[in-house]
């Protein structure tokens, strides 16, 4: 059974910066791609990165390209989340989600792709 436990969430003010984790468990995640996922109240959830496990390939939403970054660490099984100069309209609760796809494909920027989803992070931004 997949499990994904985020973390790293909290409260910052305008153009800081947090790092999300997503701990994950119960598969070898090597054929996996991996991706973050945002959904602020009444807005539907929606798209932020992805990367594919075994090469390491990254994508991004155009709102948070050149300020997030995702990674992963193969030996802790973890995929991170790194979001710098941070906005207002980033306040959402973020969420980690995985899909046993080799490929990455633009399906993966659907949130009815993914297999798995973890329970989410709260980050809000202060103004």
């Amino acid at each position: 059974q997949v499990q994904l436990v985020e973390s790293g969430g909290g409260l910052v003010q305008i153009g800081g910066s947090l790092r999300l984790s997503c701990a994950a468990s119960g598969r070898t995640f090597n054929s996996y791609v991996m991706g973050w996922f945002r959904q602020a109240p009444g807005k539907a959830r929606e798209f932020v990165a992805a990367m594919r496990w075994s090469v390491g390939s990254t994508y991004y939403a155009d709102s948070v390209k050149g300020r997030f970054t995702i990674s992963r660490d193969h030996a802790k099984d973890t995929v991170y989340l790194q979001m710098n100069s941070l906005k207002p309209e980033d306040t959402a609760i973020y969420y980690c989600a995985a899909d046993g796809s080799t490929r990455y494909s633009g399906s993966h920027r659907l949130f009815t792709t993914y297999d798995y989803w973890g329970r989410g992070t709260q980050v809000t931004v202060s103004s």
